[in-house]
């Protein structure tokens, strides 16, 4: 198959987060299986820093956006046997950031994402690619399925072209006020409750929900939670319209470059077979972070936004009672200036017990995956969670929160059986948190059933290869069936 994927984000050129990886991976594996794979990208500030072999293929390509014409351009190249397309258009593209300043959201990410998503439509048939199936990624391409079935529904180049749209966050859903109706190109009619309307704006997310050929999302759970009303953001009944196109595939990561063994980042190496370096790795930990050097202290990381969302309100309680039990935890990430100013607090009061990174750095998140003994994901709600899944590949012990993608990765551990990677607690309170980890403390104090704990989760396979394949066969399905709007 001709396999086209539209996206904002890609590692290793452009990311803020999970979806980067996800295309930065998933791309590759589907293009493992046979089928021919290109990526289509915004041509970023950030890609001109890259070393990537750029090559202008099409300038000149016009793009409407409402009563105006705006012209663009489009650059190859490759990512192993994946073909990747740039979008140029400086003053959309040519900024320091993806989406927005600190200061919120840039005001014409309409003009900027309606622009990207028409050029690529412009763009694959200038280039002459015609692609069985498009795999569209969040907001920011959810309306090019709007388009295939509307403005391009009667074009003979894509008349067997299907659509698959994939949910990375509902709580992003790309809402503009109506007169960006016309920017779009397209009719009135679409402003609509059944169609793009939500709440007296327009949608680029529901567009997706609702014209895509098949729906899916980032794990199994997450695609149930979000036909609720606790989870579905306000578009649980579309999404409930649409459960039997709605699919969950839990993400995957790339096994090369989470590998204990031979990743040059961390202090020393270990593997299943032999553990030795991990103790290592916790000495370094430890010591960088101005804690004390104790292998019988446990140690908890947390890698991640510092945001609600990913359960910080109920964490930062938790500090209090880490001290007195004379815990340490080292926290990496960047997020809410609340939580900046409560967590720089707390390390002040508890300096052995508080380990604080308030920015975002590979190496240390390295450093926290292999040296810490516990990875702490206590999420309010969480669409899959790769952090669980890079810590189990490094010997770290995950505790989550009952939801979401977390619940398809992480299984209690059990004592008296032995089976079990990890621990979970269901409640959203502090308490409910602190009673597990002391939960998995007493695990940790076992010397014989740590050990089987830890290598019962270096021992989990979450490459892509099996998701990968789950994908096929959605595109095969889409394929074979017609859908009507």
């Amino acid at each position: 198959m001709e396999v086209v994927f539209v996206a904002s984000e890609m590692i290793p050129f452009a990311t803020t987060g999970g979806l980067g990886d996800v295309i930065g991976s998933l791309p590759k594996e589907i293009a493992k299986l046979g089928h021919r794979v290109s990526v289509f990208l915004p041509k970023y500030k950030k890609i001109f820093k890259k070393a990537l072999d750029l090559e202008l293929l099409m300038e000149g390509i016009h793009v409407p956006l409402g009563s105006e014409v705006e012209m663009g351009s489009i650059f190859g190249s490759r990512y192993g046997d994946v073909r990747l397309f740039f979008v140029e258009h400086s003053e959309y593209f040519g900024r320091d950031e993806l989406y927005g300043t600190p200061m919120g959201d840039y005001p014409d990410n309409d003009r900027r994402f309606t622009f990207f998503q028409r050029a690529v439509v412009e763009g694959l048939k200038r280039l002459k690619i015609k692609p069985d199936v498009i795999h569209c990624h969040d907001w920011q391409s959810g309306l090019i399925p709007v388009y295939l079935k509307t403005l391009y529904q009667g074009d003979s180049f894509f008349k067997k072209t299907k659509t698959v749209f994939t949910i990375h966050n509902l709580a992003y859903q790309g809402n503009f006020p109506p007169d960006s109706i016309p920017v779009t190109g397209l009719s009135w009619d679409e402003f609509k409750f059944e169609r793009l309307e939500f709440y007296g704006k327009i949608s680029f997310l529901k567009g997706g929900l609702v014209y895509s050929d098949a729906l899916t999302t980032v794990s199994e759970r997450y695609a149930q939670e979000i036909q609720t009303q606790g989870f579905g953001c306000g578009l649980e009944a579309v999404l409930a319209r649409r459960k039997s196109d709605l699919y969950g595939i839990v993400n995957g990561i790339d096994p090369d470059e989470w590998d204990a063994s031979k990743d040059k980042d961390i202090e020393a190496n270990f593997s299943i077979r032999n553990l030795k370096g991990k103790a290592a790795c916790k000495r370094l930990l430890q010591a960088e972070s101005g804690l004390t050097v104790d292998p019988s202290i446990p140690v908890f990381g947390f890698v991640g936004r510092l945001a609600d969302q990913k359960g910080l309100d109920i964490l930062a309680p938790v500090v209090e009672q880490m001290a007195k039990e004379n815990w340490q935890l080292v926290l990496l990430g960047t997020g809410d200036d609340e939580y900046h100013k409560t967590f720089r607090i707390l390390q002040k009061r508890h300096p052995k017990h508080l380990g604080l990174n308030i920015t975002f750095d590979p190496q240390i998140a390295k450093r926290i995956y292999a040296g810490a003994d516990f990875f702490l994901t206590p999420s309010r709600y969480e669409p899959c969670g790769l952090g669980p899944m890079i810590a189990l590949r490094f010997g770290t012990v995950p505790i989550v929160r009952e939801t979401g993608g977390l619940v398809d990765t992480v299984q209690e551990f059990d004592p008296k059986t032995s089976e079990g990677n990890g621990f979970i607690f269901s409640g959203y309170q502090s308490e409910d948190l602190f009673e597990t980890m002391k939960q998995a403390v007493r695990i940790f104090q076992n010397e014989r059933l740590w050990a089987k704990l830890v290598r019962n989760g270096m021992a989990c396979d979450f490459s892509w290869a099996r998701s990968a394949r789950r994908y096929v066969e959605i595109y095969e399905r889409v394929e074979r069936k017609s859908l009507k709007v």
